[in-house]
């Protein structure tokens, strides 16, 4: 069996009790259907259940959509707090991905995809400046300049409308926010919740602002770190997707610790939009747990 063989993949999330994955298990095999990953965890502060399984496509005699609606009387049998959520991996999943003028993760996340390393079709990238229009059309997506009018709140307000009117023309999977220099307002924070995904640098609480790296050099810093969350309403404290850190020393310039940053960056959005894609991360109030 190939691991790249079609999948349908079963996340759930619910109150804990006994018998859950021997309900699941059942009901797969009820129609001949093959379990080729799963994975469990119980919070035991919260007494909730999470499970991610993937069943091989061929070994059911029905589709994704049946499969769902067949799963629905499941869930409803868990009780009515249940969060769960069935999905094919033969259907690829869409990305529209937000910039300003700081290209890394951009240019980390076209490679990725180009190279065949990250399984997604970026519809679109947009930006607040025209910076990085060159390097996204070169590879063959299209850009969309969408100025930020500085002191004039209603034309800012009217930028937003028409950034979630192009974003949502896509109807995108993931909304990535590489490094774009906007706070999204309450509003779309809330029609895209579980799907915009940031990354920052890890210096927060402290050190906030601009030039964060030049900050933590001055106070002698002697990690470098990144995190990548989903976007919330409260700035840069969605539930975490992913972390990850890197030694720095004194030696090291304060454009030596912008470029580890950079690069810390890049590889913990690419993990965390990865995992995001592959319905490997269940979230639950302001936690996640990544399967």
């Amino acid at each position: 069996m190939s691991s790249t063989e079609r999948r349908y993949v079963i996340s759930l999330g619910c109150p804990d009790r006994t018998g859950i994955v021997a309900k699941i298990a059942g009901f797969v095999a009820e129609f001949g259907g093959w379990i080729v990953e799963a994975a469990y965890h119980t919070d035991p502060t919260t007494n909730w259940f999470f499970t991610r399984q993937e069943v091989l496509a061929s070994s059911l005699p029905f589709d994704v959509r049946e499969l769902s609606a067949r799963f629905a009387g499941v869930a409803r049998e868990l009780g009515p707090l249940a969060d769960w959520r069935v999905t094919d991996t033969g259907e690829r999943k869409r990305a529209v991905i937000l910039v300003s003028r700081e290209g890394h993760c951009l240019y980390d996340l076209l490679g990725r995809v180009s190279s065949g390393e990250l399984d997604v079709e970026i519809t679109s990238v947009i930006g607040n400046h025209r910076d990085l229009a060159g390097i996204t059309e070169a590879h063959g997506i299209p850009f969309h300049h969408v100025p930020f009018p500085v002191g004039d709140p209603e034309a800012k307000s009217a930028s937003f409308a028409q950034l979630r009117q192009l974003v949502d023309s896509h109807q995108p999977h993931a909304i990535v926010l590489a490094r774009f220099m906007q706070v999204l307002p309450n509003e779309l924070c809330m029609a895209w919740s579980g799907r915009a995904v940031n990354i920052h640098h890890s210096f927060l609480p402290s050190f906030i602002g601009a030039r964060p790296y030049h900050q933590a050099h001055t106070r002698g810093v002697k990690l470098v770190g990144a995190t990548c969350h989903y976007v919330t309403a409260e700035l840069d404290a969605g539930p975490i997707i992913e972390q990850d850190v890197i030694r720095v020393s004194h030696s090291d310039s304060d454009r030596d610790m912008v470029r580890k940053g950079r690069d810390i960056e890049k590889i913990v959005l690419s993990r965390g939009l990865r995992w995001h894609l592959e319905d490997r991360v269940l979230v639950h109030g302001n936690r996640t747990v990544v399967f």
